[in-house]
Order: C-alpha cells, then sequence, then structure tokens
C-alpha cells in the first residue's frame, strides 16, 4: 500500500472510530476548562471525561462548565483515578492528558493518525519545552535517571517515559492491570508495554509552563522515590530469575570467602577450630541455593501471568479489525 493510500485508509478508521478523551485531575479549576475547550476544538467528535478526585476548589464546577461529562473518583491518587477511567469509559481510541494545560491539544490528532496508520497500540507524547519553566530541572533529570534505569532493566525504554499525555487502543487499556496509586502510573503503563513488547511509538509535541494560579502536585523527591521504587517492585515481579540468581550468586561468593580460611586450617592441621564460622558459610550457602531455586519458580509464575496478560490483549480487537467487522 502506497503512503497516501496508508493515510486515507487511517483517517477513514480514525473517523469511524468511538475516541475518549480522559482528564485526571486534582485543584485544576484554573487549567480545567481550557483543557477542555482545546480538545473539544482538536477532536470535535470525542467524548471529554473529566474524572475528579477529591478537588476541594471549583473544579467540578469549571469542567461541567467547559462542557465535559465530569465523574469523580473518591480514592485518592492518579493511579486510581486512571484505573476507574479505563474500568468506566468504552472507546476505540483512548487520549490520556494531565487537566493542567499543559500539553498541547492540537498534536492529538496527529498522535491518534500516528496509532492507527502504523498500527501501534500506544503513543506517548514527547515533551518538547515552549517554556523555560514549563520542565523543572530536578523533574527531567530523574525522568532521564529512570529511563536509563529502565532501558538497562527492559532492553528498551521510552525517550519520556513519565510523560502524562498517551494515546491507547482499546486493547491496550482493557488489558491493563493498573495497580499503581499514585503518579507511578506513568511507569507502569511503560513496563506493561514493555513487558509484552507491544508495537508502540513516540512524538515530539509542545510542552508549556501552567496557568498563573496553578500549581504542580508532583513532589520531585517524593514522587521520585515513589516511581523508583515501583520500578524496583516491577522488577522483581517481572524479572525474578536474574534478580535472585544474581542475590544467589553473592551469597555462595561470600559463603565461599568465609569458608577459604576454614579449609585451609583443616588440610594444614586436619580440625575445624571454629565451628561457627564453617556453619554461617554452610547456612549462607545454603540460602544462595534457596535464592536461585526461588528465582526459577517465580520465573515459571511469571511467565505464565505474563500469558494470562497477552491473552486478555488479544481478546480485544484493534480499531482495524472493529472497522472491518462491521
Amino acid at each position: 500500500m502506497l503512503p497516501t493510500e496508508r493515510n486515507g485508509a487511517a483517517a477513514e478508521i480514525v473517523g469511524s472510530s468511538r475516541v475518549a478523551v480522559l482528564v485526571p485531575c486534582y485543584n485544576e479549576e484554573t487549567a480545567i476548562g481550557k483543557v477542555v475547550a482545546d480538545f473539544r476544538a482538536a477532536l470535535p467528535d470525542a467524548a471529554i471525561y473529566v474524572y475528579d478526585n477529591n478537588s476541594t476548589d471549583r473544579t467540578v464546577e469549571a469542567a461541567t462548565r467547559a462542557g465535559a461529562i465530569v465523574r469523580r473518583e473518591h480514592h485518592q491518587g492518579k493511579g486510581r483515578v486512571v484505573r476507574r477511567m479505563f474500568t468506566d469509559v468504552d472507546a476505540d481510541i483512548y487520549v490520556l492528558v494531565d487537566g493542567d494545560a499543559t500539553y498541547d491539544a492540537p498534536s492529538a490528532k496527529g498522535m491518534i493518525d500516528k496509532l492507527v496508520a502504523e498500527r501501534l497500540d500506544m503513543v506517548c507524547a514527547v515533551r518538547v519545552d515552549r517554556d523555560e519553566a514549563a520542565y523543572r530541572l530536578g523533574h527531567r533529570a530523574g525522568n532521564r535517571m529512570l529511563s536509563g534505569f529502565v532501558a538497562h532493566v527492559f532492553g528498551e525504554s521510552f525517550t519520556d517515559m513519565l510523560s502524562g499525555y498517551r494515546v491507547f487502543t482499546r486493547r491496550f487499556v482493557k488489558s491493563f492491570p493498573a495497580l499503581s496509586g499514585g503518579f507511578e502510573i506513568e511507569t507502569e503503563l511503560t513496563v506493561h508495554a514493555l513487558e509484552l513488547e507491544l508495537p508502540v511509538g513516540e512524538m515530539p509535541t509542545p510542552y508549556y509552563s501552567r496557568l498563573e494560579g496553578s500549581a504542580s502536585k508532583l513532589s520531585t523527591w517524593r514522587d521520585g522515590f515513589r516511581i523508583l521504587r515501583t520500578v524496583l517492585r516491577l522488577y522483581r515481579a517481572e524479572r525474578p530469575l536474574p534478580l535472585f540468581t544474581g542475590l544467589g550468586i553473592s551469597l555462595a561468593i561470600v559463603s565461599i570467602g568465609i569458608a577459604i580460611p576454614i579449609f585451609i586450617t583443616y588440610l594444614q592441621d586436619g580440625t575445624v577450630p571454629r565451628l561457627p564460622t564453617a556453619v554461617l558459610s554452610t547456612g549462607v550457602m545454603l540460602l544462595a541455593f534457596l535464592s536461585i531455586a526461588c528465582g526459577l519458580i517465580l520465573d515459571t509464575v511469571t511467565r505464565g501471568r505474563r500469558e494470562i496478560k497477552l491473552l486478555a490483549y488479544l481478546a480485544q480487537r484493534a480499531p482495524a479489525e472493529e472497522r472491518r467487522r462491521s
């Protein structure tokens, strides 16, 4: 198929698909009206859902006045809101964006076109600063460190893995087991795609400073540590064999180091004068074998979980397949 034909087919699929814009927000009275209006202009046929997360200002009133479908999630945390949105909303293509008016709404059309034309399951917006103060230095450094760590663990990563602006297919959303409670949700979305080796892409998009009177809810250190803890937890859950094998080898080396003087004394004198040390060495070596055995068992369990996730993913049809069957 020629590029022009492929682009035409993609436009036709997009035009016949149900698109939902999902906006989780907390105390975004200043920005939410602009977000809804901008996405209404960029995607006039899309349904725009604003999920309020116990806001104490007039976020709900502002979103309702702007014409969004407003719902509430009382369990605090962005991850819990995303889980509720993915569960409740039924669509073919999903656009997830923060409610702080820092992301570029007109870019959504291009991201959706890329998703459909290249038959991807997720397109992640790569933030390109339009204002010097838009992307804080601490957040940028943390993003790079975490992206590098994920690339080391899973073999590849995204340029901007903590971006809150993404487009998904239905099969990604309905097969995603959201477990995170807070801002770690972006990390979990990234790891889910890498774990199942799903077709994904990126697209540079403008990134703007917050509107005057709007404040970020992200804490550089607190949420950074929570995200790192999530990566480590996911590494333990998704890569147990290298983790526990490495731990077992380390314990075995310690055990051998403790035992060497004992063996030298035994070969020279025929005695074992330091019995507690010998017992300690034996115990550490047993722990080493147990660690490796746990890694092998958990690796089998992880493979079974991955197969279940993949089956849930395959049970959903891509937007192109939905159109062919209709």
